[in-house]
């Protein structure tokens, strides 16, 4: 007797299907690859030889495989277009949520503007599900459209700022599938006029998913900040996301080292809370630069809550000093990177 699969034992058939079937082609190509399944006839001896020749130029073999890969990566993929009048993306990323993400791109946009009066910076909230952005910058409202039918960037500190929280209530949850999520991206890419912009600093959700895949195949990107506090568990994730940016030709600008250190505010002994040097020994490791470090510190969280980053409540202290010598590194990734 036959019964119509649920919606979710369908979804774990097909999974379960579509595993085995990869498992079988992957196992038969790997075969073949390697030369040890020959078959019977007139044309085993020119297959052999075939195949001895490829092991014999490997390095060659491996260079087409990933041309190869790079080509069938490509096919079907939105062509790159950039922001009209922006002259240089930032994405601000985390392999994992709770590092500091959101608190370091809006503090490093602020840091751009600081440390040149003369750049223009915006900053894009791509989080979704979870926007920060009108918190962090004491932002409210909904945006304006202009004569054709673009939202105007709502601003604060010098700022211009877009982010989904200016579109949804404040407590209303995100509840939305894949689909349009990327219909959501698509318009915060496209559909705002940002003006003249040096560049436009974009706080990327947490993780490796389609966002980022959105945003990195749909808009050319000058580099990612990859933000991870010093302990094990983050920089595994954080390993992730930079891994995950070379494999789409996006650069790694660098690792920031958040909450790196925590100095007590009555005794001022400091305490390694989450690890010490963890992003900075991780940063040598896969080979790209180390941006600096910003320490675990009470102004930071207390400014943060009120929408008053510390670059700009309190500019000479040492943590707004720590985000304008990252923002310095930033910059100096990217004159690096465009060489």
């Amino acid at each position: 007797m036959r019964r119509k699969l649920s919606g979710l034992n369908m979804i774990v058939f097909t999974f379960s299907r579509l595993s085995h079937l990869l498992r079988i082609s992957g196992s038969k190509a790997s075969v073949f690859r390697n030369g040890t399944e020959i078959k019977h006839g007139a044309g085993c001896c020119v297959q052999l030889k075939r195949f001895q020749g490829m092991q014999s130029n490997g390095s060659m073999n491996k260079k087409g495989l990933q041309d190869r890969q790079k080509q069938q990566m490509a096919r079907g993929l939105p062509k790159q277009k950039p922001i009209r009048d922006v002259k240089q993306v930032i994405v601000v990323a985390s392999g994992k949520g709770g590092v500091g993400k959101s608190t370091t791109a809006v503090n490093l946009a602020l840091g751009l503007m600081a440390i040149d009066k003369s750049k223009s910076v915006g900053l894009l909230d791509a989080d979704i599900y979870g926007p920060s952005v009108p918190k962090l910058m004491n932002l409210k409202g909904n945006p304006e459209l202009n004569d054709d039918n673009r939202m105007i960037p709502l601003i604060n500190y010098g700022v211009p700022c877009m982010s989904m929280g200016f579109l949804v209530q404040d407590a209303s949850p995100v509840v939305w599938r894949g689909l349009m999520v990327m219909s959501a991206i698509e318009r915060l890419l496209r559909q705002v006029e940002w003006g003249s912009l040096d560049y436009l600093v974009v706080d990327m959700p947490p993780g490796t998913g389609d966002v980022q895949l959105s945003i990195t195949q749909n808009i050319p990107i000058a580099g990612a900040v990859i933000v991870s506090t010093p302990q094990d568990v983050a920089l595994l994730d954080a390993r992730r996301g930079a891994e995950m940016f070379r494999k789409l030709n996006v650069p790694v600008l660098g690792l920031v080292q958040n909450m790196s250190v925590f100095q007590c505010p009555n005794c001022h002994h400091h305490t390694h809370i989450f690890g010490s040097n963890g992003a900075k020994q991780l940063a040598e490791t896969i080979s790209v630069k180390f941006l600096g470090d910003v320490p675990l510190h009470l102004n930071i969280r207390e400014m943060s809550d009120k929408g008053q980053p510390i670059v700009i409540s309190s500019p000479d202290s040492p943590e707004a000093e720590a985000y304008r010598k990252l923002a310095s590194a930033v910059i100096q990734s990217l004159e690096e990177h465009t060489r």
